[in-house]
């Protein structure tokens, strides 16, 4: 359990961080986190298939923020539209279920695999380095006007290159120290192949906590982008007032503390007046279902 603990808990904070960014905080750490745990309890309960996808996936992110822009576009609430697009997808996926739709997997070819693999692999990669469709990535430090720096413009002392640059190091750093542990296994460093084993099976948990503790005691003086989350257990968007329709700080930097949280459970008839909103949520759905069928199956494929 401790060992599918570890590998579950940084995805969900890390995919949890691009979400917040992405969706303007509607979504971040909290959510994915609680997400991953339910999901994980539930479907070790009554799933059927011992390997499966709970948490945050490259694919179903990009898919997040096109629909947050479509939400902002047709001025309905993300998270009600969002919550829609969800019941749908369980609706599919039972359909799929009745109907066996999982056979098709093993038509799926090397190439296929191969093609997944890849796509998943680039979101990655470019989510870390800088996006050039959100503020998220390493790249975006180097721009002076990032929101990561508004918190330190009147400070005379601050540098945003030093902080760019630290964030580098810090970034390679990990990698690094995590593929360097990776290949412990199969080295004669440690004492008895079972510390080996060990060191092998949490190298990402164990790279990000050094690299952490390095960042934040070694170099206390160059201030990073720290996570967004709330005081206490809460959702990750916090209200400027009680119409809860403004984000704190952003939107109220003059005011010292939130008005509060919104709520946990989203207001499926929230609408903003477009009451079609919910038959037509079963287009996108049906794009999102496809996306986590394939996601899912093609790596139940790799892994085969």
């Amino acid at each position: 359990s401790f060992f599918f603990f570890s590998p579950s808990t940084p995805p969900a904070i890390t995919f949890g961080a691009i979400y917040a960014k992405s969706t303007y905080n509607h979504i971040g750490a909290v959510e994915m986190i609680l997400a991953t745990a339910w999901c994980g309890i539930v479907y070790a309960i009554i799933g059927g298939q011992p390997a499966m996808i709970n948490g945050g996936t490259g694919p179903v992110l990009a898919f997040a923020e096109i629909l947050y822009k479509l939400s902002t576009s047709m001025d309905v609430p993300f998270l009600t539209l969002n919550a829609w697009i969800g019941i749908w997808v369980c609706i599919y996926m039972i359909i799929a279920a009745v109907i066996d739709l999982n056979r098709i997997i093993s038509y799926a070819t090397r190439f296929t695999d191969e093609i997944f693999a890849f796509l998943i692999a680039v979101i990655f990669i470019i989510n870390a380095l800088g996006s050039p469709f959100s503020t998220v990535g390493i790249y975006h430090y180097f721009d002076f006007s990032h929101d990561s720096h508004d918190p330190y413009q009147d400070d005379p002392y601050y540098s945003h290159w030093a902080s760019a640059i630290l964030s580098l190091l810090i970034c390679i750093g990990t990698v690094q120290l995590a593929f360097f542990l990776r290949k412990i296994k199969f080295s004669p460093f440690l004492p008895n192949q079972t510390l080996r084993n060990a060191a092998t099976d949490f190298a990402v948990v164990t790279s990000i906590l050094i690299m952490s503790i390095i960042g934040n005691l070694a170099f206390s003086s160059i201030p990073l982008e720290t996570l967004n989350v709330p005081k206490s257990f809460a959702p990750t968007y916090q209200c400027c007032d009680e119409t809860c329709e403004t984000n704190w700080p952003a939107d109220c930097w003059e005011q010292a503390e939130p008005y509060g949280s919104r709520p946990w459970m989203v207001d499926l008839g929230d609408l903003n007046g477009k009451n079609w909103v919910p038959i037509m949520a079963a287009g996108p759905a049906l794009l999102a279902f496809i996306l986590v069928f394939l996601d899912d199956g093609i790596t139940w494929h790799l892994i085969n």
